[in-house]
């Protein structure tokens, strides 16, 4: 089958798909994005492209999203058009809806069916949006957040089939475009993602390697960030030192802001929270990591004795179901997208987002007495196999709806 992918971060939420049709072989795999430095894979075709356009910087606050989205999806179709005028046309195109990438492949290619990934419906209410009254909205959020979703509008009209990776995810949408889109994640590698008790990481700072033997707990988000609860975390961390005085935390993440508002201070929300916890936290016990490779950020979530999930009602985080496939042992803010992964004492614990000295209990609690919570992450990785694996659950679904969309192509076979 000849497929065309498009994401603007290569490769997004197809990682796991575009690794499969390559490995499958048989398949002509075109990628295009605006990602720089894309390393040549066989078998697979990468073309950048640039955005055609970008709002200036005194843009109409109420159209400057669409504006730029306008600008990224003309700039796809225009490298959508080169690759047709060279005699390509895909079978199906699969792409990102939320950054406009999508917006004009009907122009390029009329009768070419779109698969099209649904992440979220900008919320003025029930989402990230006004959740925490720490960060409240101003009086022209919920205009901003409903002229936002004018991309999600001409996209549901673009694509003939749509897939959101959680229920909650997909009910961010209106009904109305609820019977286009079908629900199913985009994967994890449970057999890649194990328990592993002999993992072990090198602390430059201990001058040794800290494994499971060591009292260790983590957090992790792609940017320390009140909407990956952040905040909550720090406020949380004096008390869990105070209580287990042997205890160290591994912290993973960038120090920018990948959604919402960005700190005013220099440094981002981490300098921010340092300032605030102050001198109530041992310092030396916290290891702030940055960005670490993936094979690091794994050996690191297998040796933590407690991992700490935290999110405001938002796109679930693949860290937390890649933790869940590892047998961690999971505290997580108590809300809606991670209720539909972590049932509270059976596959993790979930405690009050806005109580940290709550959460802190909780932790403090693992860490005391951790064979009392080993079953949690037995179950947590049972649970992710059977309803998140990439081979054998989400695979599957994926190539039965490719394989729909185009019934006169040469089908994708079944692993």
């Amino acid at each position: 089958m000849k497929l065309l992918f498009l994401h603007q971060n290569y490769p997004g939420q197809y990682r796991q798909l575009v690794e499969f049709l390559v490995a499958q072989g048989g398949h002509e795999v075109v990628f295009l994005t605006q990602r720089k430095g894309v390393p040549e894979t066989p078998g697979l075709k990468v073309i950048r492209y640039a955005s055609h356009h970008h709002p200036a910087k005194d843009a109409y606050g109420l159209s400057r999203y669409w504006e730029e989205c306008a600008g990224t999806g003309f700039g796809a179709a225009q490298a959508a058009g080169a690759l047709k005028g060279q005699g390509f046309t895909p079978d199906v195109i699969l792409g990102h809806i939320g950054w406009g990438e999508l917006t004009f492949m009907k122009q390029v290619w009329p009768d070419v069916p779109i698969l099209g990934y649904f992440e979220y419906y900008f919320l003025a209410q029930g989402g990230s949006v006004g959740f925490d009254p720490e960060f409240p909205p101003n009086a022209h959020t919920p205009f901003i957040m409903h002229a936002r979703n004018a991309v999600n509008y001409i996209n549901f009209e673009t694509v003939d089939r749509g897939q959101s990776p959680t229920r909650w995810q997909r009910d961010t949408y209106p009904e109305s475009f609820h019977s286009k889109i079908y629900t199913c994640h985009d994967g994890i590698r449970t057999d890649r993602l194990l328990p592993n008790p002999e993992a072990s990481v090198h602390l430059d700072r201990l001058g040794r390697a800290v494994t499971r033997d060591d009292e260790i707990f983590t957090y992790m988000a792609r940017n320390m960030e009140p909407t990956r609860g952040f905040h909550v975390f720090m406020r949380a961390l004096p008390h869990i030192l105070e209580a287990r005085p042997n205890a160290r935390a591994l912290i993973i993440g960038g120090s920018e802001a990948s959604y919402g508002k960005e700190s005013s201070a220099k440094g981002g929300y981490r300098a921010e929270m340092e300032r605030e916890v102050g001198d109530r936290v041992d310092w030396s016990r916290v290891h702030f990591l940055g960005r670490v490779p993936y094979e690091d950020y794994q050996r690191i979530i297998q040796l933590s004795r407690c991992h700490i999930y935290l999110t405001v009602p938002f796109v679930l985080s693949w860290s937390l179901l890649e933790s869940m496939s590892m047998g961690a042992t999971i505290v997580a803010s108590d809300v809606a997208p991670v209720r539909e992964a972590i049932t509270h004492g059976q596959t993790g614990l979930l405690a009050d987002f806005f109580q940290p000295e709550d959460l802190a209990a909780q932790v403090a609690d693992v860490l005391a007495t951790p064979a009392d919570y080993a079953h949690l992450g037995q179950a947590a990785r049972a649970h992710v196999v059977e309803n998140y694996d990439f081979l054998t659950r989400c695979l599957p679904e994926h190539i039965t709806q490719i394989n729909d969309l185009a019934p006169n192509a040469a089908p994708i076979a079944l692993p």
